[in-house]
């Protein structure tokens, strides 16, 4: 069965997102389209809910002003609010953009300013406040709408509107022109510029991909070939809709293929309500997939002695499986571990399940597929319209990206003598350009082809692309070892203990790591070993935890060529942070800004001491700073220098 077969949808006919959202409200209209989970009960809203709530929303902007190649941006946590916004944006052929709703001010305003935004809809006063903060620099914003009231009395800056007045507006235009929403729908056109995505930023500020509504749809199609999906599926969203993948998922391919979107209550109550939903398929970026893993380790710390043993057990059983035959499964160790922990985390019908945005770690990769989670890795871009690769799902390798779809070409260019070189690809759903960048726009692509700055191969047994880093990132040695930066940090990561690590070495004589425990976890270690500790900075500095992370570290060694291993690391005194520029806001790593900020830190390692003065100051959410002095040691791992026995 094909995925035109399965939605009923022709995205030639209907080639915006408006114009597939009336036609699912005129042939579907009564079943369910999105939920949303408020004050603990899912709230449901069909096709015609959702068509009738973007029309208004889109009549109220269209009141207001708002028309072909106006920009509009949206932030704030995923809500229905952000997509009928969205959709309705789309109906009057304005372009739309999403910030992601953590972005300190200076960030707001920067993309804000770069779009020209005429209005901006923010879901809460936190945003609102951003918002208005920023006034003064941001003089193209005309009006802002807010989708929660609270708190909101107290303001009277005239440019503000709630969500619910924006809909009464167009609700009384609608009264008065019966016929106008579906003539603006009508009017739009598959090349219309829809979305405005923002890049992830990793080397500098983030560049805003200018999507259009047809070629994205045609290549959401390309895509539910390789992973169909189904009405009344369910989808539980959760990654940031700012980020193209979850605008594939949550907006353009919901619209396609009528699959049930699910909006969680808070981030913080995420995995207990995607337990009462029990997804048929989910997306979850790799840091959430590493922290899943990580969370079920530490609750073993407070399991019985038995059901550790079990544990271990049944963790042999899947290791012995999987080095049998990739993906292969032990029957015995799913019977007893996998399947009840399938259940618990919500994952117990799932069809599919599938990582994207950076490299998830073999190590946990490995983890979930004994498990029996029908994980796939994806691979793509923001400017391709997202994923362009999958695994099939009785082809998962776990050291590859998978094969392209239908509708992408991929090459490599430049290859060595391994065939490593830069994967070059195209999609029918490529951007058109970064919009009022066109130095950038030449700079990426090459005779219709988008240079992604990636280094990769193709498996010759199985024709798999294999990505292996940035090309920028890829490093070597001052003794002429070659190695991957982002491999050697995400086997790190698999241990529970270590959130993040970030691996020096380049023109160096060997591989050091700087790392950042994982507080939770690491914090509920120490107390039940009677470690007393206040804080982070504390509790990273701690003898006894130095030792445990060394040990973590020699394991991973292990595993690992010697001019590839790690000789020395560090626990740094605090977490890496997206608002102190360390991490992009999909959590890559920004290894420039890492190397110029902890630049002291790093030529410390690679000198002969063994101890770095720390006098630094460091600023909070809120605009609060402190004042940091500690001491942070450097452990030597040289042979000879094995961690003491565990406390």
């Amino acid at each position: 069965m094909t995925v035109q077969q399965t939605a009923c949808v022709d995205v030639k006919k209907h080639d915006t997102f408006p114009k597939l959202l009336a036609h699912n409200a005129a042939n579907w209209p009564d079943e369910v389209a999105l939920r949303e989970k408020e004050f603990g009960i899912w709230n449901a809203f069909t096709w015609a809910d959702y068509n009738r709530n973007v029309k208004f929303f889109a009549l109220g902007m269209h009141k207001l002003g708002i028309a072909h190649n106006d920009s509009v941006g949206i932030i704030g946590d995923n809500r229905p609010e952000w997509v009928y916004g969205e959709v309705a944006s789309h109906a009057l052929r304005a372009m739309i953009f999403g910030i992601y709703q953590d972005s300190l001010n200076e960030e707001v305003a920067y993309l804000i300013n770069y779009a020209g935004a005429k209005i901006i809809i923010a879901e809460d006063e936190e945003q609102v406040d951003k918002v208005l903060e920023i006034t003064e620099e941001c003089p193209c914003v005309e009006h802002i709408i807010y989708c929660d009231p609270r708190g909101m009395r107290k303001y009277d800056d005239p440019r503000l509107m709630s969500h619910l007045d924006l809909m009464a507006t167009g609700q009384r235009l609608d009264e008065e022109q019966p016929e106008l929403y579906m003539q603006l729908v009508n009017q739009g056109k598959a090349e219309d510029v829809a979305i405005l995505c923002p890049t992830s930023g990793t080397t500098s500020n983030p560049k805003l991909a200018m999507l259009q509504a047809g070629p994205m749809l045609e290549h959401c199609v390309a895509y539910l070939e390789a992973d169909p999906k189904f009405p009344s599926d369910n989808y539980v969203s959760v990654l940031p809709l700012p980020w193209i993948m979850e605008q594939v998922y949550a907006v353009a391919q919901a619209l396609i293929s009528r699959i049930i979107v699910n909006f969680v209550e808070e981030p913080e109550t995420m995995m207990s309500d995607l337990r009462e939903i029990g997804p048929t398929f989910v997306l979850l970026a790799p840091r959430v997939w590493e922290s899943v893993a990580a969370d079920v380790k530490a609750k073993m710390m407070d399991a019985t002695r038995f059901k550790q043993m079990m544990y271990r057990f049944a963790m042999k059983l899947a290791d012995k499986a999987a080095a049998e035959e990739q993906g292969k499964q032990s029957k015995l160790a799913y019977w007893l571990l996998f399947r009840p922990l399938k259940d618990r985390l919500g994952f117990t019908y799932l069809r599919s399940a599938a990582t994207g945005g950076a490299a998830l770690g073999p190590d946990t990769f490995k983890f979930f597929l004994g498990m029996g989670v029908p994980l796939r890795q994806l691979y793509g871009q923001t400017e391709l319209a997202g994923a362009y690769t999958i695994h099939e799902a009785h082809d998962v390798d776990f050291d590859s990206v998978g094969i392209p779809f239908r509708n992408a070409q991929i090459r490599i260019d430049n290859p060595d003598h391994h065939g490593v070189g830069e994967v070059v690809a195209k999609t029918c759903g490529m951007f058109l350009g970064y919009y009022k960048n066109q130095a950038e726009t030449d700079a990426s692509l090459d005779d219709g082809w988008m240079r992604t700055g990636d280094a990769g191969y193709f498996k010759k047994e199985n024709n798999h692309l294999v990505v292996i880093d940035r090309i920028s990132d890829l490093a070597e040695t001052s003794n002429g070892d070659k190695f991957s930066p982002q491999f050697i940090e995400n086997k790190l990561k698999f241990s529970p203990f270590i959130a993040e690590a970030v691996v020096q070495g380049d023109g160096r004589p060997y591989l050091s790591a700087i790392i950042c425990i994982r507080f939770e976890i690491v914090a509920k270690w120490a107390e039940q070993r009677n470690i007393a500790f206040t804080n982070y900075i504390n509790l990273s500095a701690q003898e006894t935890i130095y030792e445990m992370v060394q040990r973590e570290v020699e394991t991973v060694n292990k595993t690992l060529p010697s001019a590839q291993q790690i000789r020395k690391f560090l626990l740094l005194y605090k977490q890496l942070d997206a608002d102190d520029g360390e991490l992009t806001r999909t959590r890559k790593v920004r290894r420039g800004v890492i190397k110029e900020k902890y630049a002291d830190i790093i030529d410390t390692i690679y000198s002969d001491q063994d101890v770095v003065h720390i006098d630094t100051i460091i600023t909070f959410q809120d605009g609060n700073k402190s004042r940091i002095q500690t001491d942070v040691r450097v452990v030597d791992l040289t042979p000879g220098t094995a961690a003491k026995k565990a406390v």
